[in-house]
């Protein structure tokens, strides 16, 4: 879900997302913890199936983490805690994210992990693939010096979109998903196949291309959106190569888990 939407703007969609069967919910933004009612979307979420947010953690204090580690603690679901990191260190990261995000992007994790969580480390990939060893040797290095010894790490592929695009390159006219590629491919790879993004302005047929005009497939109810799409944007080469970037598998390991101590 995307936007600063209030609790009574979120909670019907919860409701009819009971009625269709939805088994996950995910929150981005932006930032998500700008908005002030999400905790309270989150413990109404919590009451119905597993919730994974997708943060930066640059806003996070002891008293935030308290509260969701209650939320957690209270409901049969899982919460999970996906943190945006783009590199390893003040010089990797703090280009792409801003000046002093790397410190304090570290001191959220901290603070999660002294409130039980395991936080996904997500990272964009904007190194060349062949070097992912040693980022992610640097990555290990870096979280174990504040006692995240055993990280969970996530890569995902640039996306050529934004600021991307500005600061490394764009997608060249070469680059979109032809008709003949879906013959036989299994579109259940693809997020688009089985999810939907609500935001403010209405129900979108995914994140990456919330931006775009034609990505509203409905305004007022999931249900609206329910048909399929074209994959005819530049953005969809790279979902078509590498599947579901922001699905979160582990969450399924997560509260199997928890459904047995139940």
């Amino acid at each position: 879900m995307l936007g600063l939407m209030s609790f009574d703007q979120v909670f019907p969609y919860l409701e009819e997302a009971v009625q269709l069967g939805v088994k996950e919910f995910y929150f981005t933004g932006g930032e998500p913890f700008i908005n002030p009612d999400l905790p309270r979307i989150l413990e109404a979420t919590l009451q119905i199936g597993p919730a994974t947010v997708l943060t930066n953690v640059t806003l996070f204090s002891a008293q935030l983490v308290k509260r969701l580690a209650a939320l957690r603690d209270a409901s049969r679901y899982s919460l999970e805690l996906r943190v945006s990191i783009d590199g390893f260190s003040p010089e990797t990261n703090d280009p792409i994210r801003g000046p002093g995000t790397f410190e304090r992007a570290m001191g959220g994790v901290t603070l999660l992990l002294d409130g039980g969580f395991l936080p996904v480390i997500t990272a964009m990939r904007s190194w060349p693939i062949a070097e992912d060893e040693a980022q992610l040797a640097g990555f290990k290095n870096s979280l174990a010096k504040v006692g995240y010894r055993n990280p969970r790490i996530k890569l995902l592929p640039s996306l050529r979109i934004g600021q991307e695009a500005l600061r490394d390159r764009g997608y060249s006219e070469h680059e979109y998903v032809a008709k003949s590629m879906v013959v036989g491919y299994d579109v259940g790879q693809l997020m688009c196949s089985n999810s939907r993004v609500v935001s403010s302005r209405g129900v979108h047929v995914c994140p990456i291309l919330v931006a775009q005009p034609d990505s509203v497939l409905g305004t007022g109810r999931l249900s609206d959106s329910k048909r399929s799409f074209v994959l005819k944007h530049q953005a969809c080469v790279t979902c078509y190569q590498y599947g579901a970037l922001c699905s979160n598998a582990s969450s399924v390991a997560a509260n199997f888990e928890k459904a047995k101590k139940i």
